[in-house]
C-alpha cells in the first residue's frame, strides 16, 4: 500500500528540508507512479536518489528508528 501523503518534487530544497530521522521513502515519476520504496536515513536516501536515481518526486513517513523504518517497508 502506498503512502497517503502528497508528493514533493525531488529537489535540493526538498532534500534540505528532510528531517534528520529514519523513515519509509517512496520515490515516484512525474505522473505519481511509485518507482521504488526504501527504508533508511531520510537525508542520505534522498541525496543518493537526487544524485544517481531517476525519480522526480518523493514522499516519506518518519520512523522512530531504523528498525521501525524497515518494518514499515515490510508492511507496505
Amino acid at each position: 500500500m502506498s503512502l497517503r501523503k502528497r508528493w514533493q518534487p525531488l529537489t535540493r530544497s526538498t532534500v534540505g528540508s528532510a528531517p534528520e530521522a529514519y523513515g519509509l521513502i517512496e520515490f515516484g515519476d512525474g505522473d505519481g507512479t511509485v518507482l521504488r520504496a526504501a527504508a533508511g536515513f531520510l537525508p542520505d536516501e534522498l541525496r543518493e536518489e537526487l544524485a544517481y536515481g531517476d525519480a522526480e518526486q518523493v514522499r516519506w513517513k518518519r520512523a522512530q528508528s531504523r528498525e521501525h523504518a524497515e518494518r514499515l517497508l515490510d508492511e507496505r
